[in-house]
């Protein structure tokens, strides 16, 4: 049985369609990619997994359980952690701060030097601005705490939102290299990624977005020799 699975996943804003026939699965331990244009539906996917927009219809699966449409504190407590499109940092607080408000309210106290060791592990540069606040970190540090921020809920599931946008390539390999050393720790993680080329290169398998439907999935290295894919998101 898959870790998470998606079938049919219906989105609207208004009259507005965000996602229209969305389906997916995700085994415990892989790495998936989402790909599409802007406005194909990744993030609404994302944002609908994890509870903060309501489906308007389909099946959202963790576990065998349906989580469709619960909110996102429920989803957390399952867990499943987002790292959001544009960080969303709590900017005038520090960074430990930002990094405590990802552990859930269910979380032991004895459990949080642990979970912050493992984030300063993960991200040395977070461990030494720990006492800043997030609003003077650069680009890529708010990168860094936004994904440590949903690490500290323990999650099993990453969610990961467009985690290359507007970084640049040295903060990209840093980033991408932490992200196959949770891999190696055991977590599992679904990525929306407007690099094509860098998803199919990180991800097992990988599913194309076009108007809010799934129209095309297989191995990552399949679809990376795909001329279709090549021709739309790698220039080939």
């Amino acid at each position: 049985m898959s870790l998470l699975a998606v079938a049919g996943l219906a989105v609207h804003y208004g009259d507005l369609i965000g996602a229209a026939d969305v389906s997916l699965t995700v085994a415990a331990g892989e790495i998936v990619a989402l790909l599409g244009a802007n406005g194909a539906g990744k993030t609404t996917t994302l944002n609908a997994i994890a509870g903060l927009v309501p489906p308007a219809g389909g099946q959202i699966l963790w576990q065998g359980e349906d989580i469709a449409g619960r909110p996102a504190h429920h989803i957390v407590a399952r867990g499943i952690a987002l790292s959001p499109e544009g960080w969303r940092l709590f900017t005038r607080q520090s960074v430990e701060a930002n990094l405590r408000l990802g552990a859930t309210r269910l979380a032991v106290r004895a459990e949080l030097p642990g979970r912050f060791a493992r984030v300063y592990a993960l991200f040395p540069r977070l461990a030494e601005r720990r006492r800043q606040s997030a609003g003077t970190l650069s680009g890529g540090e708010r990168q860094m705490l936004a994904l440590g921020r949903a690490l500290m809920s323990a999650p099993r599931l990453l969610l990961l939102d467009e985690p290359s946008l507007g970084l640049g390539p040295a903060v990209v390999d840093q980033v991408f290299a932490a992200l196959l050393t949770l891999r190696t720790e055991g977590l599992t993680l679904l990525i929306a990624e407007q690099s094509a080329e860098l998803a199919l290169e990180l991800a097992d398998r990988a599913y194309v977005l076009q108007t809010g439907r799934t129209v095309l999935e297989g191995r990552a290295g399949d679809l990376l020799q795909n001329p279709e894919v090549r021709r739309a998101y790698l220039g080939g």
